[in-house]
């Protein structure tokens, strides 16, 4: 730019406007934006939002055909190209999802209730106006009638999913639900799409009281890691059952052994009793047999000392010498 005639423009002739941090406005209005096109829009594949819509426990919206195509294995594609695209799209996906969906328990089905507006059945089963151009339904309250949408704060009841402005459920006394009259605690109603930061630490809260249970987001049984411990945790249990079972017949052999013992030590007290009853009996009839004297035998034996048994001739005669007459030197 030399040699002609010009000049060289400064940094204050090209610069007319200093850069300024945007208004209140500006940020709301950007992120009512945002929240509109979340609102319409899955944030997995930006594909249309269309029944059947499904939750996390962060209160995001997807289309549940997205979640099972992230969950399901994907297949590799031949070239690497292909391979490598498949790779970075499913690495964009987790990052978008956090960790937090890992399976279709940790989603809810959110069922929400469409504004009829003349559109023919078939059209609105399909999702698609009568041009062929994606249809965009129009979700409201059932209790005020309101649109569900950017504009107003809408929740949504786990574990039956059933989706109502905010209003409607804070006005209304008692914790079950206004269409299927299932009952929640106060902790399961999830704000959609919340960009506020108390209900963002409350769902937080949530999911680690959740974890902490062994629950996932629609109250069900968490999968993964949980259930891996769970089939160990079951094979544990079959073991102890099998030993318990094992102790169990063996203390049943036991008792079975104990109870034939003592039935036969039973019978053994009950012969020897009779055995004991018939000795003693003889016993005592032996005993009688020797008290009773008997004159015979008697008259076998003398005493030396008995003078009236002595014979008159001074002479001791027992049987030994009976007809025998000794004499007995004094």
């Amino acid at each position: 730019m030399g040699n002609d005639g010009g000049s060289i423009p400064s940094r204050r002739e090209l610069v007319k406007e200093a850069a300024r941090n945007p208004t209140a406005t500006q940020l709301k209005e950007t992120r009512q934006e945002q929240q509109d096109h979340l609102w319409r829009t899955d944030s997995l594949t930006n594909r249309p939002l269309a029944q059947p819509v499904v939750s996390d426990a962060l209160g995001r919206l997807f289309n549940k055909d997205s979640i099972i195509e992230f969950l399901l294995p994907s297949e590799s594609p031949e070239d690497a190209g292909g391979a490598a695209e498949a790779e970075a799209k499913k690495t964009e996906q987790e990052h978008i999802l956090k960790g937090i969906v890992k399976g279709l328990k940790d989603v809810v089905e959110v069922k929400f209730q469409v504004e009829d507006d003349g559109e023919s059945v078939a059209a609105k089963g399909q999702g698609l106006r009568s041009n062929g151009i994606a249809r965009e339904e129009k979700w409201v309250c059932p209790v005020t009638n309101k649109e569900l949408g950017a504009s107003t704060k809408a929740v949504y009841l786990v574990p039956c999913g059933h989706a109502f402005a905010q209003a409607a459920v804070k006005e209304v006394s008692g914790e079950k639900c206004l269409q299927c009259n299932e009952s929640y605690a106060s902790n399961d109603v999830i704000p959609i799409l919340s960009t506020d930061e108390t209900d963002i630490a409350h769902l937080t809260l949530r999911m680690d009281i959740l974890k902490e249970r062994g629950l996932a987001h629609s109250l069900k049984k968490a999968s993964g890691k949980k259930r891996k411990n769970s089939r160990a945790d079951r094979d544990e249990l079959q073991v102890a059952t099998a030993d318990d079972s094992a102790k169990v017949s063996n203390d049943n052999n036991r008792e079975t052994s104990e109870r034939s013992l003592q039935n036969d030590s039973i019978k053994n007290a009950n012969t020897a009793s009779l055995t004991a009853k018939i000795i003693g009996e003889q016993e005592a009839r032996n005993k009688r047999r020797k008290m009773h004297r008997n004159e015979n035998l008697d008259s076998l034996f003398a005493a030396r000392d008995s003078s009236h048994n002595a014979p008159k001739d001074g002479t001791n005669r027992d049987f030994m010498t009976r007809g025998y007459a000794v004499n007995h030197k004094r």
